[in-house]
């Protein structure tokens, strides 16, 4: 299990269902260390707080794991907005990770990386914002059939954090995994 890379962004306004709307959805890789305290990664902006950032949302990871299969829906749609590749940050993760899926992780689980410990929090609920950035559509509804949603970090202990870290799973009290978590939320 490893940090494959690290993303931050600022909020911008986005085109969604035909308004601007501001997002802070566009992540661009950072290279070395980044650091990591309460409220997230040093750079990283979240414009809507009720929905992403705070304490307990202070990061975002999403496996890279589940990227031939949005490659393959987006390919079906026939969709150009990014060009051929989903390059790090495509999904306006802070973190892509490599190991780490929602079925095998649960609410209260920690993860220890050399520089930081994060607290998995929650799953990622996908909005419109994610749709337009997906550039179809169906990406909402293909999350949610698929469960690859990511899932959202607190900031136990800040430090930094970089691409290559080694991530241990270090198991919390096991009573619902982020799958399970997200089926529920997504179905109400």
């Amino acid at each position: 299990m490893k940090v494959v890379s690290v993303q931050c962004g600022s909020a911008q306004a986005m085109l969604v269902q035909g308004r601007n709307v501001m997002t802070a959805y566009a992540k661009t890789e950072v290279r070395g260390p980044v650091s990591v305290g309460p409220m997230g990664l040093q750079g990283d902006e979240q414009a809507d707080r009720s929905v992403h950032g705070g304490l307990a949302k202070a990061v975002y990871a999403y496996p890279r794991e589940h990227l031939p299969f949005w490659q393959t829906v987006r390919a079906q749609a026939r969709v150009s907005a990014w060009g051929d590749a989903l390059s790090p940050g495509a999904f306006a993760e802070n973190l892509s990770t490599e190991g780490l899926l929602e079925n095998r992780l649960w609410i209260g689980d920690r993860l220890r990386l050399p520089g930081c410990e994060l607290l998995v929090s929650a799953p990622r609920l996908p909005c419109a914002k994610f749709a337009a950035a997906m550039g179809f559509a169906q990406a909402t509804r293909l999350m949610v059939q698929s469960g690859y949603c990511g899932f959202y970090l607190g900031v136990l202990q800040g430090g930094v954090v970089q691409a290559g870290d080694p991530i241990e799973l270090l198991p919390g009290p096991r009573e619902v995994s982020i799958a399970e978590l997200f089926r529920a939320q997504a179905r109400s």
